[in-house]
C-alpha cells in the first residue's frame, strides 16, 4: 500500500510540474510601461464596506493613475459605521481630485444577493451615465501601481480581451502572512493556471477580484452584474460568465498591491472558511474528494518517508523534492525565506482544514459569513 500511495504521489506531482499549464512558474518579473492606446474611457468601481483604514490610500493610487483617457471613480459605501465615504472623499481632496469621485451611499442589501456583488451592482448603475468604455472592478485595500490602468487597458486593446484581471501582490510581512499567503496565491494560480485561462479552447476561467477590468460591453451581453447576484466566489463566476462568450487574460501583479494586513492565522482562516466550500459546489463528495487529493498530494510525501519500504521512501522523497521545486518561484517573488518550501505540508494541513471548517459553518447555517452577513445559500435547499 505505502508503493502504491508513493507512485501516486510521484504521478501527482509530475502531473503539477509538468502538464498543467505551468501555473507555478509564473512570469512575475515586472515589465515596461505599456503605451496609451485608444483614450478608452473607464471608471473604477469600489465597493466598500468599513473600510475606513484602507479605501483613502485605494482612492489616491487611481487618482494617480498614468492615462490619458476619461477615468473617474465611483466609491459604493455599503452602509458602513466607520467614516468609509469621508476618507475616500478626503482622499479625493488632498490631491485637488474630488470632481473624479463619486460616492455612492448603497441602499440595504436585498434577498438573494451577496453584499460585495450588490454594491458592485450599484456602482456600474452609478457610473452608467458617462458611458464608459471599460469597468475598473477592483477592492478597497488595492494600492495600484501609476502605471496599472495603462496596462491593463492595453492589454485588453492589444489582445482584444473581453476581461483582463491581475491577482495583485497581498501583503506579507508578518510571520503568519509569511508562512500562509505565498500557499494562498500558488493554490490559486494552481486551480487557475493562467496560460489555461487565457486559452479560448479551454474551459478554465478564473479571476481575482481585487483588480478585474472588464469591456462595459461585455459586461452588458453577459447580462451585468446582476447576472451572478448570488455568487459568494464572484471573481470567477464572473470569468466564466465572460469566457462562455468571449476571452478572459489572468496573471500576477508586482506592483499593485494589497495593503489589507493579517496580523494573525484567523483572518487567514477566516478568508478560506468563507468560500472554500462554495467552491466544491456545496458538496460532500466533492469534499471527501477535495481532502483525500490534497492528503496524497500535499501530506502524504513526508510521511512515506518513514515507510520501512525503500521505492515508496524514495518515492515520498521525490513527491517532496517536486513539491518544494514548485512553490519556489513564488516563495522568491514574496522575497521569504525558501525553505518555508519545506513546511509546504504542514501549511497544506492549514488549509485542508478551513477548508472541512467551511464545509462545517455551511451545514450549521453560517456558510459564507463575511462582515456581518451569512451569504451561503441555505443547506436545504441544495
Amino acid at each position: 500500500m505505502a508503493v502504491v500511495i508513493g507512485l501516486t504521489t510521484v504521478a501527482i506531482w509530475v502531473y503539477l510540474l509538468f502538464f498543467r499549464g505551468g501555473f507555478w512558474w509564473l512570469p512575475f518579473r515586472p515589465t515596461g510601461l505599456a503605451a496609451n492606446v485608444g483614450g478608452r474611457s473607464v471608471v473604477a468601481v469600489i465597493p466598500a464596506r468599513d473600510e475606513a483604514a484602507v479605501v483613502g490610500r485605494a482612492v489616491a493610487s487611481l487618482l494617480a493613475q498614468d492615462y490619458d483617457g476619461n477615468f473617474r471613480i465611483v466609491v459604493v459605501d455599503d452602509q458602513s459605521s466607520d467614516g468609509t465615504a469621508d476618507a475616500a472623499r478626503a482622499a479625493a481632496i488632498a490631491v485637488g481630485a474630488s470632481d473624479r469621485l463619486t460616492v455612492w451611499p448603497g441602499k440595504p442589501l436585498p434577498p438573494g444577493w451577496t453584499g460585495k456583488l450588490w454594491a458592485m451592482c450599484q456602482g456600474v448603475e452609478a457610473a452608467r451615465s458617462v458611458r464608459p468604455d471599460y469597468f475598473l472592478l477592483t477592492d478597497a485595500d488595492i494600492v495600484h501601481d501609476r502605471g496599472n490602468l495603462r496596462a491593463l487597458v492595453s492589454r485588453c486593446e492589444t489582445g482584444r480581451y473581453d476581461l483582463v484581471s491581475l491577482m495583485v501582490r497581498l501583503h506579507c510581512r508578518s510571520l503568519w502572512e509569511t508562512l500562509l499567503i505565498p500557499a494562498f496565491v500558488f493554490f490559486f494560480f494552481k486551480l487557475y493556471p493562467p496560460r489555461w485561462v487565457a486559452d479560448p479552447a479551454r474551459r478554465t476561467a478564473g479571476a481575482a477580484g481585487g483588480c478585474m477590468l472588464i469591456r462595459a460591453a461585455t459586461l452588458d451581453r453577459i447580462g451585468g452584474i446582476d447576472s451572478i447576484h448570488g455568487e459568494i466566489i464572484d471573481d470567477c463566476a464572473l470569468a466564466r460568465r465572460v469566457k462562455s462568450m468571449g476571452k478572459v487574460w489572468l496573471g500576477p501583479a508586482r506592483h499593485t498591491t494589497s495593503i489589507r494586513e493579517y496580523r494573525s492565522w484567523r483572518p487567514i482562516w477566516d478568508m478560506v472558511v468563507r468560500s472554500a466550500f462554495a467552491q466544491l459546489d456545496y458538496s460532500a463528495v466533492m469534499l471527501a474528494l477535495t481532502v483525500l487529493m490534497l492528503a496524497l498530494t500535499y501530506l502524504a510525501p513526508p510521511l512515506l518517508l518513514l515507510s520501512s519500504e525503500p521505492l515508496a521512501t524514495w518515492c515520498g522523497g521525490l513527491a517532496w523534492l517536486g513539491m518544494g521545486i514548485a512553490f519556489l518561484p513564488t516563495l522568491r517573488t514574496y522575497e521569504t525565506p525558501r525553505s518555508i518550501a519545506l513546511l509546504l505540508p504542514l501549511i497544506a494541513l492549514f488549509y485542508v482544514a478551513a477548508t472541512v471548517a467551511s464545509a462545517v459553518l455551511f451545514w450549521r447555517g453560517r456558510g459564507g459569513y463575511w462582515k456581518g452577513r451569512v451569504q451561503a445559500p441555505a443547506a436545504d435547499s441544495t
